[in-house]
């Protein structure tokens, strides 16, 4: 059995025994739920919240960064079809997914339970790599690019990405490709951020990596620009900056081999 497993149904029975709350007070119009995407103790919490919500009778729709905008048709599919969430993955996840789906397969159970849309939020890894070639034009579409004027970027938000790309290469990425991977990654924040307004009116919780979910310059600052209410909840080991979200949940550190291994030695980590 694995850690969330067993870390789960304390989470829910402790939400079970918190003040009980109106649909109003725990259901924002937009909700996005960040992770640590190898931390098993903050998937199960996130959950945990999530299934609070939906007892106090939420019906939002909900969107996963690890399913892409191009696989919805397949999840349709798979949602209508299936009894369980392992069906669904089984139909729509691709069988090298780097996605550990154990993690996501609560999620989706959720889902197929309270029959809520499921909608795949994330910009393909193909496209991405077609934005870091050669642009956002070169797999946004030109609505979208106008939207949010993404040819004219606010300088703070780029250069806090591009920190970001190079914080999560250890800083031994070539500069050269900083600049290109920060806007893949404002590409696939954007697609995300499109996913959630276009359901906002009748709510929507997104499902994401907490890069994603910060309120500065990620998925939740383009919503903000269309005048929408988001709220953001990072699920942050010890020691993490704080100041990027609505609202925080401490979670354990997991116990993982030095990621920056890899870029010290040329050969990958663990």
């Amino acid at each position: 059995m694995t850690r969330h497993a067993l870390l789960l149904p304390l989470l829910i029975a402790l939400s079970a025994c918190s003040t009980p709350a109106t649909v109003s007070d725990v259901a924002p119009q937009v909700l996005v739920l960040g992770e640590v995407h190898d931390n098993a103790a903050g998937h199960a919490a996130r959950v945990a919240l999530l299934q609070g919500k939906l007892a106090a009778g939420w019906r939002p729709a909900i969107a996963m960064e690890q399913f892409d905008t191009d696989q919805q048709p397949a999840l349709d599919t798979a949602m209508r079809e299936c009894a369980d969430a392992a069906c669904v993955i089984a139909k729509v996840a691709a069988a090298k997914s780097s996605w550990t789906w154990e993690y996501y397969t609560p999620v989706i159970a959720l889902a197929l339970q309270y029959k809520l849309p499921l909608y795949g939020a994330n910009l393909s890894r193909g496209d991405a790599s077609k934005v870091v070639k050669d642009g956002f034009a070169a797999a946004l579409p030109a609505a979208l690019i106008a939207h949010y004027s993404l040819d004219t970027l606010p300088s703070g938000v780029l250069a806090a990405q591009e920190n970001a790309v190079r914080d999560s290469h250890c800083g031994a990425l070539p500069e050269a490709l900083v600049g290109p991977m920060a806007k893949a990654q404002i590409a696939r924040d954007v697609v995300m951020a499109q996913t959630l307004r276009a359901h906002a009116a009748t709510g929507i919780v997104l499902i994401a990596g907490n890069g994603h979910v910060r309120s500065d310059i990620a998925v939740p600052f383009w919503l903000h620009r269309d005048g929408l209410r988001v709220h953001s909840v990072g699920f942050l080991e010890p020691a993490t900056d704080t100041t990027a979200f609505d609202d925080i949940r401490y979670i354990p550190a997991s116990t993982r081999a030095d990621p920056c291994v890899g870029f010290k030695t040329g050969k990958p980590a663990g």
